[in-house]
């Protein structure tokens, strides 16, 4: 069979490469074989179908370099409590209360994106969530993904009472009496939740029991919501057994509609070890890539770690300073990039320190290890990253989520978070990306959350850090692609590269920055295939 072959014409394409700008490109098969003049690409593919783009713009295929992608489709089939659907404690119990009425006594009962920080009459507890489904055990997942609150029969069934002692990296948030309240931070989720797999103080543990097909099934859900949005590859940035045995039941039957990249969880850096393997490797639909550590907890859920506290908890440290540049640094001495999440000050100095700890140990060339989130860093911080060749892969939409939060309880150093333009002056490799489930998995609405630097109720937040969008656009296509090890063939437009593009029905150079998160998904191709077309 002959191969396919289109040319697209007829609007303005951003190839986020050099130059910058074409007016075609010319696909066969799964490459890309022509980027120039409307009539050199027609006349080098003389026999292919035309795709007029009726003046639309044409981008390389959205890379989302940190997501839970998994967890996003199971979230989609969840009971959705994000704010501003719910905006209250009473709003939740009441949103868990009407799901209870149609529920089997004895069923769980789950929702995620709680998101008690915004809640006017402070966060609920067990005893709350008990009134509203006293027959059935309830787990609420915290918007960060680092948290949980559970009710009474559910704590029960997971043997979790008042004296229960807190885990180390995390902790149960207990009453005046001493009594546990079922808000579980960090590392307790892993005692709170049923789980598939132990991670012990590695994260918070999301990873619950559920059957393999229900979980292929979320791959699926959640490649194809990927598509439509312009996604064309994810890289989950916490992949367990559970999370792996999906992904290549999903690839085996023809059930993974996007490329995913998987940073396998750092407990199981010594079960790689004893195979000979280190990231990347696999083919270009799935393939593993760095390995991921936790250092703090969650900005969004109070727990960073700053070196001047915030928030009603005390920040979280997954991992004592030494003990995590011990494991850094056998990481990288077997030839892993590392992504370390830290997002406070304090976090971000220990995960520096432990990369600077390892590169000195064991030298290689360009490592390209990660700072996953990198939410405070100081100027003296961004130095070091930049000396370091450390890339920085941020969550633009925290700042319109949750920036009216982190104003008020950060006052002036909120606007010091994701110093982007910072960064980018010094050296440092800027990637935005959206954490999904935390966050939309959209990638317009990350790209005007960075350009724009307003929150929800459109308050500026560190407006002179503000990136243009052909940044943004960049940081989210190629310089993705350079943080997974991938710009060989992906992130741009450019002859020989797969065929990865999208096509946006307006132009996000020339609208508002709050208004390029409205414009539409006129098409998605990948592998030079047309994957998704209203």
């Amino acid at each position: 069979m002959a191969e396919r072959k289109i040319t697209f014409v007829g609007g303005r394409v951003f190839t986020a490469s050099e130059p910058a700008w074409v007016q075609a490109v010319g696909v066969a098969g799964k490459r890309i074989v022509a980027v120039d003049s409307r009539e050199r690409v027609l006349a080098d593919l003389p026999d292919a179908d035309v795709v007029d783009l009726g003046g639309r713009t044409l981008l390389p295929g959205f890379i989302d370099a940190h997501n839970h992608f998994l967890a996003t489709g199971e979230s989609l089939a969840m009971l959705d409590v994000r704010y501003p659907g719910v905006r209250s404690g009473e709003e939740l119990v009441a949103a868990i209360a009407r799901v209870a009425r149609t529920t089997p006594p004895g069923l769980w009962i789950t929702a995620y994106g709680f998101d008690h920080a915004r809640y006017p009459d402070g966060a609920p507890t067990r005893f709350d969530l008990d009134r509203a489904a006293p027959e059935h055990p309830v787990l609420l997942h915290h918007v960060s993904g680092h948290h949980a609150l559970l009710n009474t029969r559910a704590l029960a069934l997971r043997g979790i009472d008042d004296d229960t002692p807190d885990p180390p990296g995390g902790s149960f948030v207990r009453d005046s009496a001493g009594r546990n309240t079922g808000l579980c931070l960090d590392a307790a989720t892993g005692l709170a939740s049923p789980v598939a797999v132990d991670i012990g103080h590695h994260g918070p543990n999301f990873h619950v029991e559920a059957p393999l097909g229900e979980l292929v099934n979320a791959t699926e859900r959640a490649g194809r919501a990927f598509l439509v949005a312009g996604l064309t590859t994810v890289c989950d940035a916490q992949v367990t057994s559970r999370e792996l045995a999906a992904y290549l039941e999903a690839r085996r039957v023809g059930r993974l509609p996007v490329r995913a990249v998987c940073m396998p969880l750092s407990h199981q850096l010594e079960e790689y070890s004893d195979l000979g393997m280190a990231g990347p490797f696999g083919d270009d639909r799935l393939w593993i890539g760095p390995m991921k550590f936790y250092c703090d907890g969650s900005l969004i859920g109070g727990t960073a770690a700053f070196h001047e506290p915030y928030g009603e908890h005390e920040g979280s440290l997954y991992w004592e300073p030494d003990e995590l540049r011990k494991a850094v640094g056998r990481a990288h001495s077997l030839g892993w990039q590392v992504g370390i999440h830290a997002q406070g000050d304090r976090a971000i100095a220990i995960a520096l320190d432990a990369i600077e700890a390892a590169s000195d140990g064991s030298p290689r060339p360009d490592p390209r290890h990660r700072i996953e989130h990198a939410g405070y860093p100081t100027s003296e911080m961004i130095e070091r990253m930049a000396r370091l060749g450390v890339i920085t892969v941020n969550q633009p939409s925290y700042l319109f989520d949750s920036g009216d939060d982190f104003l008020a309880r950060l006052p002036d150093r909120a606007h010091g978070l994701q110093p982007l333009r910072d960064e980018i002056r010094d050296g440092v490799r800027v990637v935005v990306s959206s954490d999904s489930d935390v966050a939309s998995y959209r990638p317009l609405d990350t790209i005007a959350a960075a350009v724009d630097r307003r929150t929800r109720e459109g308050a500026p937040i560190g407006p002179d850090q503000a990136l243009t969008v052909e940044e943004a656009i960049r940081a989210h296509t190629i310089e993705a692609a350079v943080s997974i090890s991938a710009e060989d063939r992906l992130g741009s437009i450019e002859e020989g590269k797969l065929a990865d593009l999208v096509v946006l029905d307006g132009d996000p150079f020339a609208v508002e920055p709050a208004a390029i998160r409205d414009l539409p998904i006129w098409m998605t191709v990948l592998d030079g295939e047309i994957v998704f077309r209203p």
